[in-house]
C-alpha cells in the first residue's frame, strides 16, 4: 500500500500542493488562527477548567486541520488513510469535549464521574476499531479518497447528534433555573455559538460523507470563527472568564488575519508587495490601538477603584451618622427628665410655693430658669434631628386653624417682648382663613423658634406676624428689624449648626438647630420657607408657605 501514490506530485512541507485550492488554505487558516488564538490568550489570562478545555477544543480542530491539509496535499494513499482514520475520532473527541466545555461553563464546576465514564464507553468502539476495516474499508486509488465503512458513518454522525443534542437539554435544564438576566444572555450566546459551530462542522462532514464530494465540507470551518465571535462578544459585552481589553485585541487579530490570509490569492509581486505594507501597517496601528485601550481600560479601574473605596467610607460615615443619631436620641431622652424637674421646682420657687425667697436669690433663680429653658429647647432640637434623620418623626395631619396659633404665640411672647423693649405685632387677614392641613404642633414650634428668634436678635423696633390668604396656600411672614442677614450667608441658614456671624454677638446661647429642624418639618408639609434681608442692620422676613391641601 505504502507504494501507491496519487496523480498529482508530492506535497511540500506536508501541506503545499496545486491539489489543494487556495480557498481551503484560506478556510483552514483563518478557523485555526482565531481558535489557536483565542484559546492561547485565555489560558493566559485566566487558567481554569474551563480555558483548558477550550484550549484542548482549539488543539485538536488544529490537528484535525493540520490534518485535513495533510490528506489534501500528500500524494501517497498510506498517509491519506493514517491521516483519514485519525481525524475521526479528533472530531469525536471534539464533540465530547464541547459537551463537557457547555456543561463546565453552565455550572462553573467539573462534570460528575459518570458523565465521563458514559463520554469514554461511547468513544471506546472508534478507539478499539480505529484501524480495522470497520472505519475505511478501501481507498480509490484515482480519487485518493477512502470509503468510509456505513458503521463509522452512522455511528461517529450519531455520536455528534447525540452531544448536539445533549448541549441542547443541557441549556434548557440551566436556562429553567437560571434566575439572574445576564447570566441568561451569556448562557444562551454562548450555546448559539458553541452549536453553530459543531453544526456547521457536522453538516460540511455529514454531506462529504454521503455523496462523496468534499469540497463543500470546507464551508464547514467557517463554524469555528463563528463561534470565536460568539465567545469574544460575551467576554466583551459580559466580562466573561474575568478578561478585559479583548476587544481591541480580537478586532486587530481579525484585521491581521484577514489581511494575511489574502496572500494565498496573490498572484503578482506588486499584490505581494502592497498586501505586505497594507499588513505591516495594520500591525503598527494595531499596536498603537491596542495600547490607548489598554490605558484606557486601566483609568476605567483606578476609577472604579476609587469609586468603592469613597462608597465604603460613605457606608461607614452613614454607620457612624445612625450611631451618633441614637446616642444623640438615647442622651436627649435621658436629660429630658431631670430638665423639666428642674424646670418646674425653679417655677415653684419663683411662685412662693416653698416660702418667701431672698430678691438676690430671685435673679439667680431667674437665670438658671432661662438657661434650664434654653436646655430643653436644645435637647428638643435634637431630638427633633435624631427622628428627622432616621426616619421617625412622625406627623398628625388634620384640619388646623392658624390663627388660634399665632393668638397664642403672640400672647406667650408678650412678656419677653416688653422686657425687651421691643414690640410685637400680628396682621391678620379681614376675612377668617380656611382650615389648613397640618400638624399644628409642629407649625406652632416651627413659628415659635422664628419668633424667639426674631426677639432675640433685634436691638431696637420690634416684630411683625402678617399672615396672608393665596388661592392655594397660606403665607406666614415674621419679620423683625434687627441685624439682619447679609446675602452670602443666606444659602447656609437653614444648614445643620449653622449661624450667622453677627449672630453670637447679641446672643451666644443659639445653637444652628432650630432653623434646620424647621425647614425639615415644613417640607414633610409640603411647603416652604426662606429668608429675605435687606442687609446687615435692616432686619430680615422669614417667610413660610403652607398649602391649604396636600397634593398627592
Amino acid at each position: 500500500m505504502n507504494s501507491l501514490t496519487c496523480p498529482w506530485d508530492p506535497a511540500k512541507f506536508f501541506i503545499i500542493s496545486n491539489n489543494v485550492p487556495a480557498l481551503f488554505y484560506y478556510s483552514h487558516g483563518v478557523a485555526v488562527l482565531a481558535a489557536l488564538i483565542l484559546g492561547a490568550f485565555l489560558l493566559y489570562k485566566k487558567r481554569d477548567l474551563s480555558t483548558i478545555i477550550f484550549f484542548a477544543i482549539n488543539i485538536l480542530f488544529s490537528l484535525w486541520i493540520f490534518f485535513d491539509l495533510i490528506e489534501w496535499a500528500s500524494n501517497r494513499i498510506d498517509a491519506i488513510y493514517f491521516f483519514w482514520v485519525a481525524m475521526i475520532l479528533v472530531e469525536l473527541l471534539i464533540y465530547a469535549l464541547a459537551l463537557y466545555l457547555t456543561n463546565v461553563f453552565f455550572k462553573k464546576t467539573d462534570i460528575s464521574f459518570l458523565t465521563k465514564s458514559a463520554l469514554f464507553i461511547l468513544l471506546l468502539p472508534v478507539v478499539v476499531l480505529l484501524s480495522t476495516k470497520y472505519i475505511l474499508t478501501k481507498t480509490n486509488s484515482t480519487t485518493c479518497v477512502p470509503t468510509e465503512s456505513k458503521f463509522i458513518i452512522y455511528y461517529s454522525y450519531g455520536f455528534e447528534i447525540l452531544m448536539l443534542l445533549s448541549i441542547v437539554f443541557s441549556y434548557v435544564r440551566n436556562i429553567r433555573v437560571e434566575k439572574d438576566g445576564i447570566n441568561k444572555r451569556k448562557i444562551t450566546l454562548f450555546t448559539v455559538g458553541i452549536i453553530t459551530f459543531l453544526a456547521a462542522f457536522s453538516s460540511g462532514n455529514i454531506i462529504g460523507s454521503f455523496t462523496e464530494d468534499w469540497n463543500i465540507a470546507q464551508y464547514g470551518l467557517f463554524g469555528m470563527p463563528i463561534f470565536i465571535g460568539f465567545l469574544v462578544y460575551i467576554i466583551v459585552k459580559f466580562k466573561a472568564f474575568n478578561i478585559k481589553l479583548l476587544g481591541a485585541q480580537a478586532l486587530v487579530v481579525a484585521q491581521f488575519a484577514m489581511i494575511g490570509s489574502m496572500f494565498f490569492f496573490a498572484t503578482s509581486t506588486t499584490n505581494i508587495v502592497l498586501l505586505s505594507i497594507t499588513l505591516a501597517g495594520t500591525a503598527v496601528m494595531g499596536w498603537y490601538l491596542i495600547r490607548a485601550v489598554k490605558l484606557e481600560v486601566q483609568r476605567k479601574e483606578e476609577l472604579q477603584f476609587m469609586s468603592d473605596k469613597l462608597a465604603n467610607a460613605n457606608d461607614q460615615l452613614r454607620k457612624l451618622d445612625n450611631a451618633k443619631s441614637e446616642f444623640i436620641s438615647i442622651a436627649s431622652h435621658q436629660l429630658r427628665t431631670p430638665l423639666t424637674a428642674i424646670k418646674g421646682f425653679v417655677s415653684l420657687l419663683l411662685e412662693g410655693t416653698y416660702g418667701d425667697i431672698n430678691p438676690q436669690a430671685i435673679g439667680a433663680l431667674n437665670k438658671v430658669y432661662q438657661a434650664n429653658d434654653h436646655l430643653v429647647q436644645l435637647v428638643e432640637d435634637l431630638l427633633n434631628i435624631s427622628r428627622i434623620e432616621s426616619g421617625r418623626m412622625q406627623y398628625e395631619f388634620r384640619a388646623w386653624k392658624l390663627e388660634p396659633i399665632i393668638t397664642e404665640l403672640k400672647d406667650n411672647f408678650a412678656l419677653m417682648a416688653k422686657d425687651n423693649g421691643l414690640y410685637l405685632d400680628v396682621k391678620l387677614p379681614t376675612e377668617p382663613l380656611p382650615e389648613i392641613e397640618m400638624d399644628g404642633g409642629k407649625i406652632r414650634e416651627v413659628i415659635s423658634n422664628l419668633i424667639s428668634n426674631a426677639l432675640k436678635y433685634t436691638k431696637k423696633g420690634g416684630v411683625t406676624m402678617r399672615v396672608e390668604r393665596e388661592p392655594k396656600l397660606v403665607r406666614l411672614t415674621v419679620s423683625d428689624t434687627g441685624i439682619g442677614v447679609p446675602a452670602d450667608e443666606i444659602p447656609y441658614l437653614f444648614g445643620k449648626f449653622s449661624r450667622g456671624k453677627d449672630t453670637t454677638r447679641l446672643n451666644a446661647t443659639g445653637t444652628g438647630l432650630g432653623l434646620y429642624v424647621g425647614r425639615e418639618m415644613i417640607a414633610a408639609h409640603h411647603g416652604k420657607i426662606w429668608v429675605e434681608s435687606d442687609g446687615a442692620d435692616r432686619g430680615s422676613r422669614f417667610i413660610i408657605e403652607l398649602p391649604i391641601k396636600h397634593q398627592d
